[in-house]
């Protein structure tokens, strides 16, 4: 079987999850795991499926019309066999607070400065409701080195943590 990652952006409209998912199926295919959203108008998915090695071309030739059509812009890439499996610690990290300009260049920088890798983030700005302004919220899956601690990613993140209130949850259960 070969693994596609299917990345996919079009203006936003009924039925584009429908023609992305016929054509996985069409062909053979098993839709394994997805991340979309509405943004900013825009439509924006990565999808990961797997399709039986004889019928990948095909599935590629049939999203060539979603793009010819106008519809979608679609990348895919095939996946790599997966490395073998390293301990890691697994973590998740909540952060809120007053938005402004750089958060996620500040979170990302501190993480990776440790060895931290981010696995999942989303990200979502929304009314202050009592003191005015945008807030932003972040949630991040994240995995680093086996002796990573909670202390550890709350010393990297010191400096965010001034302007933010930043919850780091002890490692997750990887089963």
């Amino acid at each position: 079987m070969a693994t596609l990652v299917l990345t996919a952006l079009g203006d936003d409209q009924t039925g584009l999850v429908d023609a992305l998912a016929r054509a996985i199926s069409d062909h053979g295919g098993n839709w394994e795991r997805s991340h979309m959203a509405q943004l900013a108008g825009k439509f924006a998915g990565v999808v990961v499926a797997t399709v039986p090695d004889n019928r990948s071309d095909e599935l590629v030739g049939a999203l060539e019309p979603l793009q010819a059509q106008g519809l979608l812009d679609i990348t895919v890439e095939i996946a790599e066999a997966p490395a073998p499996a390293t301990p890691t610690a697994l973590f998740t990290i909540d952060l809120v607070g007053q938005d402004r300009l750089g958060i996620i260049a500040e979170l990302a920088h501190g993480l990776a400065a440790i060895g931290v890798s981010i696995d999942e983030l989303s990200t979502e700005t929304r009314d202050a409701p009592m003191a005015g302004g945008l807030l932003f919220e972040a949630h991040a899956n994240v995995t680093g080195p086996p002796s990573l601690t909670v202390h550890g990613i709350e010393d990297a993140l010191s400096d965010l943590g001034r302007d933010f209130q930043i919850d780091v949850a002890a490692p997750l259960d990887p089963s």
